[in-house]
């Protein structure tokens, strides 16, 4: 148990029965007029979906253990991702479902947080920008306008992002893994 006082980002909750809700993000509010209170968006870790919840201010909420990983993804087999505790050795599969979007970035040898609750997987989570090389862009038509355009370009994963006009095929950029943004060029 934990009070709605001591609540971060990250900390998972145990609300409605035993579902289990990651804290997006969270404001204590202490109105002029009332008692405090802490406004909160949580999102479900099972199914993603996102949901504001107020609660009052000290009022005592379950939380769930989650144990946290930093392991390191070796291959995929059929429909699992495959992923080595560096520690222990130990190979741990895990369920595309799981995965989730960090699917679209993960290449052999990348390091990944696999969040597990009673041995179940939770989700992945990858630092938030990685390096990788473009597999496949067209080359850049500079045309008539103002402002610097974007093309397609085919990760070295198979996932598809928007990269500037002047990268080439071949090239290894950052990339945002929340929002697939390109960030810039990585000097090799």
């Amino acid at each position: 148990m934990a009070s709605t006082n001591d609540l971060k980002n990250g900390m998972v909750l145990k609300l409605d029965g035993g579902q289990l809700w990651s804290v997006v993000e969270f404001q204590h509010v202490k109105p002029g007029k009332g008692p405090a209170f802490v406004r909160t968006k949580l999102k479900n870790v099972l199914s993603g979906k996102v949901v504001d919840k107020t609660f009052n201010a000290g009022v005592k909420v379950e939380t769930a253990t989650v144990d946290k990983r930093d392991m390191q993804f070796s291959y995929m087999d059929g429909e699992y991702f495959v992923f080595m505790d560096m520690e222990t050795y130990d190979q741990l599969m895990v369920d595309r479902k799981a995965v989730g979007d960090a699917a679209n970035f993960l290449i052999e040898g990348f390091m990944a947080t696999v969040a597990q609750h009673e041995g179940e997987v939770l989700f992945v989570e990858l630092p938030a920008a990685v390096e990788l090389v473009i597999q496949e862009t067209e080359p850049g038509v500079q045309g008539d306008r103002s402002t610097g355009g974007t093309k397609p370009a085919t990760l070295e994963t198979g996932h598809q992002i928007q990269v500037p006009l002047f990268i080439t095929t071949g090239e290894k950029i950052k990339v945002d893994t929340r929002t697939s943004d390109y960030l810039g060029r990585v000097n090799s």
